[in-house]
């Protein structure tokens, strides 16, 4: 016997997004915190200046992440609202953009 036509089951799909979610959130973390180390090891006012960007990309970020895991978390079972192309390029743009700030400080 099939399901009707109209459910869907999302089986552990949202857990997982949430999961890659916080994981996201996490290395985002570590990558703004090596860039803050780096910037203060060094001491020059080019790396102050990247690491108040990645801070602020890292907010950026984490404000990104937060309101996508509270809505996947209060959604309706099943029916997990769609990540809008706004805020997915966004959260692309504050990835990127973060990992190109730490690199610079790196290297």
């Amino acid at each position: 016997m099939s399901a009707p036509a109209g459910h869907r089951d999302p089986g552990l799909q949202p857990e997982r997004t949430r999961l890659a979610w916080r994981r996201t959130t996490l290395s985002c973390t570590v990558a703004a915190v090596l860039a803050a180390k780096t910037a203060l090891h060094g001491r020059t006012t080019s790396g102050f200046v990247a690491v108040a960007l990645c801070c602020l990309l890292w907010l950026g970020f984490l404000s990104l992440a937060g309101r996508r895991i509270h809505a996947l978390a209060t959604a309706e079972p099943g029916h997990p609202p769609r990540l809008t192309p706004r805020h997915a390029a966004a959260a692309t743009l504050c990835t990127a953009a973060l990992a190109v700030c730490a690199a610079a400080l790196v290297f």
